[in-house]
């Protein structure tokens, strides 16, 4: 997904206390004047089109292409356009939410789905000149022609071209071959495909290191023939697939998908051997923008993510000095994002948006003052406990630096040379960075989820720092190796470690480095230079700094062969620093005049947080008597939202421990809600939530105790089930051996499935997997919703089995389910909500016994209906050949039956219709939805 797509998602809800609700207001109010965009339907219509283009050499391959062309709905005359592209794996609705913002904001714009992927036509080319590009010119061509874009001249569009990822890439090499673009934003891109996916951290000839899992990743992508959930952190987006293998497309080739037999054979070779050959290296040269740099003439505004283990910061920093050094106006942006997530409401994106429309606006419409070359950066400055998410702060500078930052800090290391073995075929390998993750969790996980091997990693520590350090750019070190086969290949990081220890891989960032012509003896080595990975980071004082030289990593091919390295650092290493002024927010200088009342409203705001948390603290704290024991009692609670919407009218109930208690009610009864607040992603507006006598508010230490599937599962495919879970684990930051991982796979039911990689799954096992999860550790009381969604009825029998086997040895389960008649065959209990109300709870024997209706058999199933509707009973069912199901309605049985007997129709058998399905309809009528459910 794009840094622009990333910043239109959506708004921070307001959503607070009220003793805090009038301050937040006003500083929300000052921020929001800064930036609005509309994107309502009423701003832009749009039409989908299949537009046929020419590539290829010699430009007579035709090739048929799915594209949605937006116009702005309140235009006097003609507007400038966009070609907007999407990134690899996507389609033309992988970019709509932008394309919509900016058709809002006066531009025509034009998306389509590239060769090779969801409905168009073709091969995948790689961003090649003679097809991927030639294809965008021909849409430059279509965009002349229309009667609504304004142009420059004859055939010439007025236009900018927008893209990220593998879209970013095709903006730089479509402007460099095409001169009527007039603005260019491409984002989180490459510069030269060789070194991005065969990187060399050291200033020495040897081919780079080998990025197998992201190169596995972009192939399986497109060999699949269709979009996966890995498109999204390629810059695809999100959606599923558009009709598997495209438009017209022929059977796949198993091998290849949908990739040209020419980029499959270079995958092919590279993946084998880890060397590209000079075919391989020849085409990688050719869909690289470092091609065509001197030749782009566009302004150019470069935006890169620093949470990018694919495409970092280096490749924008290439680019931007290509093509600055013709004279084409520059700017270059970094935020707190990329293909390893850093995504989300408290991101920098809307900065990165802004900018955007800032870049387009001036060299397209003409509007606004020159944009500066300053440079503009951020960093993630903290966490948000009530936004539940990182907090990012934005600086600028008045000149780009490079890697180099505006400064340099030396620090110290120690450590003596060290032994390492490189294991055989990479295996067991150093974790570093988990690609494709994407999103909040990868923001997470990414450092903290990195694991070296003992025996396989030399390390070399600094003393405390004494005073903080904002790295920004790519630290050096000089590098000693030896090696008895006179070469090796290492891997470099810097890791940021707290007082207590706690180590830190910023954003997953490694150094590869493949060295030749080492010396056997590390006292005859020279000192290699070796430049790490640009990070944006503060290291704070007292933290230190450790270097780690590891021989292997999973997410990049080592050689099969094991042996053993000497390594050593020299004591010196260099960390760039950036040193720059806050970004103010454009236009709002009454701002300075309100400083000292919104310092003073947050002054307050402090106080009264402050007040809450300690109320929090003292709630938290504090044992009920008398529910010490029992797993969860909810008590008079109300969800209302400050539109009047209310969620949940009136809810309490108990969980005692052994039970399984099935939270039941039509769509809209206030279930999924009620679940939510008790996991703590939502406040109540009134009532309590007691788990084990604790009051429950958001993040309590008591939830330790709660395990939960709420909103369905979600794994990485390319890891095993194992491995998930253990990443998962390793996240809440509690020992291993708390996790009780056997005793939870055996109830699951894994068994050795458990160590395949989730992508072959099938949903019955991802659904178990997620159980699984949910029951590390073995938590007292299990929340799950909807656990069998999806499962056939073996599946839904064995998840039943697994509930059961659960609430043993005093746990106990609270399960939301629409499955009446698995929830009868499994629940010792049962809840059933109606409009936000409970109108039953209790036993299920007990609820099911209230059931109205009868089932009987009798001789003439119409007459006997037509006697029985004349009778007043509720309802008349046909089942089988002779047998009817009828709600009574009140009526006796004995009545019904004399009735049927009066009118010469045999009765057979009658017997009460004992099923909750009945009596759950019996107690909300004929209500499919409540009062409504978000």
């Amino acid at each position: 997904m794009s840094a622009l797509s990333a910043g239109l998602r959506k708004l921070p809800r307001l959503t607070r206390r009220r003793a805090i609700t009038a301050s937040v207001v006003v500083v929300l109010l000052a921020a929001a004047a800064v930036w609005t965009v509309r994107s309502d339907r009423s701003d832009w219509t749009s039409e989908d089109l299949r537009l046929t283009v020419s590539s290829g050499p010699a430009g007579n391959e035709p090739v048929d292409l799915d594209a949605r062309f937006y116009l702005p709905a309140d235009r006097s005359g003609k507007v400038p356009a966009v070609l907007l592209a999407h990134g690899f794996g996507g389609t033309k609705n992988s970019v709509s939410s932008d394309a919509e913002s900016l058709a809002s904001r006066g531009y025509a714009v034009l998306t389509w789905t590239a060769r090779g992927f969801g409905r168009s036509g073709g091969e995948i080319h790689l961003d090649s000149p003679d097809y991927e590009v030639k294809d965008a010119q021909g849409l430059l061509d279509w965009l002349a022609t229309r009667p609504e874009v304004s142009t420059d001249a004859a055939g010439d569009p007025k236009v900018g071209v927008v893209g990220g990822s593998y879209g970013g890439a095709l903006a730089l090499l479509l402007a460099g071959q095409d001169q009527r673009v007039d603005a260019i934003v491409p984002s989180i891109t490459w510069n030269d495909l060789n070194k991005s996916f065969l990187p060399q951290s050291a200033g020495t000839d040897a081919t780079g290191v080998f990025k197998k899992s992201w190169a596995g990743l972009f192939f399986g992508n497109g060999a699949a023939g269709a979009e996966s959930a890995v498109s999204a952190q390629l810059g695809g987006g999100s959606e599923t697939a558009e009709g598997g293998v495209g438009g017209g497309a022929a059977a796949l080739d198993p091998a290849c998908g949908r990739f040209s037999a020419e980029v499959c054979a270079a995958y092919l070779q590279m993946a084998t051997t880890g060397i590209p050959n000079a075919a391989t290296t020849e085409l990688l040269r050719k869909s690289s923008p470092a091609t065509v740099l001197d030749k782009i003439k566009a302004p150019t505004l470069l935006v890169q993510g620093a949470v990018d283990t694919l495409f970092p910061l280096s490749e924008a920093d290439a680019n931007a000095k290509g093509i600055a050094a013709t004279g084409t106006p520059v700017r270059v942006a970094w935020f707190t994002g990329g293909h390893d997530g850093g995504e989300g409401p408290t991101s920098d994106s809307d900065r990165v948006k802004y900018l955007t429309v800032q870049w387009l606006d001036h060299y397209l419409k003409g509007e606004g003052e020159v944009p500066g070359d300053d440079f503009t950066w951020s960093r993630v400055a903290g966490f948000s406990a009530l936004d539940r998410g990182l907090v990012t702060n934005g600086y600028s500078a008045q000149a780009y630096p490079g890697m180099g930052g505006t400064g340099r800090t030396q620090i110290s290391l120690t450590g003596s040379a060290q032994p390492i073995a490189n294991p055989p075929n990479g295996n067991p390998g150093a974790l570093s960075s988990l690609p494709g993750l994407g999103g909040r969790l990868s923001s997470v996980l990414s450092g903290g989820v990195a694991m070296d091997i003992p025996g396989q990693v030399a390390t070399f520590t600094s003393e405390p720092l004494t005073a903080g350090v904002d790295v920004g750019g790519s630290p050096t070190l000089q590098l000693k190796a030896a090696s008895p086969t006179g070469e090796a290949t290492l891997f470099v990081k810097l890791y940021d470690v707290d007082q207590n220890g706690a180590s830190t891989l910023s954003a997953g960032l490694v150094a590869p480095v493949r060295l030749t012509g080492l010396p056997a003896d590390i006292a005859t080595a020279a000192p290699i230079t070796v430049t790490l990975p640009a990070i944006v980071r503060r290291i704070e004082a007292g933290h230190t700094v450790r270097i780690a030289v590891a021989t292997s990593d999973q997410a990049f091919l080592t050689p099969a062969q094991p042996a053993t390295y000497t390594v050593a650092v020299e004591p010196s290493l260099t960390l760039p620093t950036l040193v720059g002024t806050p970004i103010a927010d454009p236009g709002t200088l009454w701002w300075y005049a309100l400083a000292g009342v919104i310092a003073a409203i947050l002054l307050g705001l402090t106080v009264v947080i402050l007040v809450i948390r300690r109320r929090h603290r003292r709630r938290e704290t504090s044992v009920i008597d008398g529910y010490a024991e029992t797993p969860l009692v909810v008590d008079g609670l109300r969800k209302a939202y400050g539109d009047g919407f209310v969620a949940v009218q009136e809810i309490g109930f108990k969980v005692e421990r052994g039970q399984v208690v099935g939270l039941l009610g039509p769509n809209g009864a206030g279930k999924t809600t009620t679940l939510r607040v008790l996991m703590g992603l939502t406040t109540p507006t009134a009532g309590e939530i007691y788990v084990f006598g604790h009051r429950l508010v958001p993040g309590a230490p008591i939830l330790s105790r709660v395990g939960a599937l709420v909103e369905g599962p979600g794994f990485l495919p390319h890891l095993t089930g194992y491995e998930n879970l253990r990443a998962y684990w390793q996240a809440t930051g509690r020992p291993w051996e708390d996790a009780r991982f056997d005793e939870a796979l055996e109830i699951a039911g894994l068994g050795d499935s458990v160590h395949r990689r989730t992508k072959n799954y099938s949903h019955g096992m991802r659904q178990r997997l997620a159980i699984a999860q949910a029951m590390l550790g073995l938590p007292e009381l299990l929340v799950l919703d909807e656990p069998t969604d999806g499962l056939d009825p073996p599946q839904i029998a064995e998840m039943r089995r697994v509930l059961q086997r659960y609430a043993t040895d005093g746990r106990a389960v609270l399960v939301s389910s629409h499955l009446l008649a698995e929830v009868e065959q499994t629940c010792t209990h049962a809840v059933v909500v109606n409009k936000g109300r409970i109108v039953a709870s209790g036993l299920v024997d007990d609820i099911v016994g209230d059931s109205p209706s009868v089932q009987l058999d009798v001789s003439d199933v119409p007459a006997a209906t037509r006697v029985l509707e004349e009778l007043g009973v509720r309802s008349v069912t046909p089942e089988g050949t002779h047998g009817l199901i009828v709600d009574m309605n009140g009526t006796a049985r004995s009545e019904l039956v004399a009735s049927l007997v009066t009118a010469g129709i045999g009765v057979d058998r009658l017997v009460p219709r004992r099923r909750l399905e009945d009596a759950f309809l019996a107690l909300v009528g004929d209500n499919s939805r409540g009062s409504g459910d978000r």
